[in-house]
């Protein structure tokens, strides 16, 4: 059995809108509890970047300050030790090496970003379209049960996938039309609705 879970929102703090505090641009604090289409959101947050003249480094100073949230060490500590555990994201290799270090270097799927001579980020290369939904499907096709876990609109297609789903903390617009997900708005529990997931899965 394997748990993927999203990354910003349940582990860490959201990235973009971090920096959008550092930076006081208010139109990058949008998300994907605010836009579903995950493309549309990162062209727009390029044009962003490239109208105030943001390089990379910008971004990437930020990241350094930045702590996972409270309790989420201890919870993926956890994690790990009741199941196989794959973060399934959103975010880019080029933005999640610090902190994935504070997380002791968990099982990371994610993308890549474009980034030319001079630091800024001209473009950016999905790993696939919806590719939480089809690594869920994938791992199912080897034969695991998967219990996915998310805060967001581009989560929600892991979790109709996925043997079992649940929401941690989601906005209430997540909530009202995904209803048919279990929530949790804390760590403790997250792990009760973990296990009652598996047990319910090995009947």
């Amino acid at each position: 059995m394997i748990a993927c879970l999203d990354l910003e929102g349940v582990l860490l703090p959201e990235i973009w809108i971090e920096f959008a505090e550092k930076s006081g641009i208010n139109e990058l604090k949008i998300t994907t509890r605010d836009i579903p289409d995950y493309s549309k959101l990162m062209r727009m947050r390029l044009q962003i970047l490239q109208s105030h003249n943001l390089k990379i480094n910008d971004i990437q100073e930020v990241i350094k300050t930045l702590k996972p949230l409270r309790g989420a060490k201890e919870f993926l500590l956890w994690l790990k030790s009741e199941f196989e555990v794959i973060i399934l994201s959103d975010t880019f290799y080029e933005f999640s090496g610090p902190l994935m270090k504070q997380l002791d270097y968990p099982t990371l799927f994610c993308h890549q970003l474009v980034i030319d001579s001079k630091g800024t980020i001209v473009d950016f290369h999905l790993r696939q379209e919806d590719q939480k939904t089809k690594a869920v499907k994938a791992l199912q096709g080897l034969n695991f049960k998967v219990i996915s876990a998310g805060d967001s609109y581009n989560d929600t297609g892991m979790l109709k996938q996925a043997d079992s789903g649940i929401l941690f903390c989601p906005p209430e617009s997540v909530i009202n039309e995904f209803p048919q997900y279990p929530i949790a708005n804390n760590y403790r529990d997250f792990k009760a609705l973990l296990l009652s997931s598996r047990e319910k899965l090995l009947r």
